[in-house]
């Protein structure tokens, strides 16, 4: 039996990712928290790691050759696990291509995207005084959210997945659309996107990798004070590094 794979991890749509496809190839995984409201991921061991600065990332002690490697950027371990398992990355190039573009697209828009409409719809607010640059940004973001939304809504028209079969790109989409109501998304617009997060999250891997660390998970930036303050200052970039 493989060791334990060392996933450094908080409960966000990206360390979902990770969790919910670990759950689903049954490798079992020791879960460490890098706690992003009050900085962890700045710390020195953690930058050896994943030199962006950004969870999720992993080491796995059995890596190729025997040997152990770290691996960060969650598009990145996805398709090394996939590789890993030979689970949910397709059964030969043409296939795994197609993941690879949904992976892709994933990774440059749906997330960023939600990302910033998270950011402006928000938060915005307790770091931007001009309300017009606030409501400027909130609506181009909410817009490419929603197209992206289209774009996915299209591709799952007659399938299950986003690929056909259950893959990792399935993995690394759906804890985007988790928060869909705060994206100011009415997912009843998109159907088939509504009818896939719904199978998906159905399954019981899926369920796992979800609640995976969801104690961790402290309301700092819901609860007005000191605390949302200092969150928000480490989460957005005002504190120097």
């Amino acid at each position: 039996m493989s060791r334990p794979i060392d996933l450094y991890y908080w409960p966000t749509p990206n360390g979902w990712k990770i969790s919910v496809a670990l759950e689903e190839m049954g490798l079992p995984y020791n879960l460490i928290p890098v706690n992003i409201g009050v900085g962890e991921q700045f710390k020195p061991d953690f930058l050896a790691i994943s030199p962006n600065n950004r969870m999720p990332a992993i080491v796995d002690p059995d890596g190729p050759d025997g040997q152990p490697i770290s691996v960060f950027e969650s598009g990145a371990i996805l398709q090394y696990l996939g590789r890993k398992t030979g689970q949910f990355y397709g059964n030969g190039e043409r296939e795994r291509v197609a993941i690879d573009q949904w992976v892709m697209w994933q990774m440059g828009g749906l997330g960023p995207m939600a990302g910033q409409t998270h950011h402006f719809r928000q938060y915005a607010a307790s770091i931007i005084s001009d309300q017009r640059q606030i409501a400027y940004g909130a609506i181009r973001y909410t817009n490419e959210t929603h197209r992206l939304y289209g774009v996915l809504n299209r591709q799952l028209e007659g399938k299950d997945f986003i690929c056909g079969q259950l893959s990792i790109a399935d993995f690394a989409c759906w804890g985007w659309v988790v928060p869909w109501k705060n994206q100011g998304i009415i997912l009843e617009e998109f159907p088939h996107v509504k009818a896939w997060f719904e199978r998906m999250g159905a399954r019981e891997g899926v369920q796992r990798g979800f609640k995976a660390g969801a104690e961790l998970r402290r309301p700092a930036l819901q609860t007005p004070g000191k605390a949302q303050e200092e969150a928000r200052k480490v989460l957005f970039g005002q504190r120097a590094r």
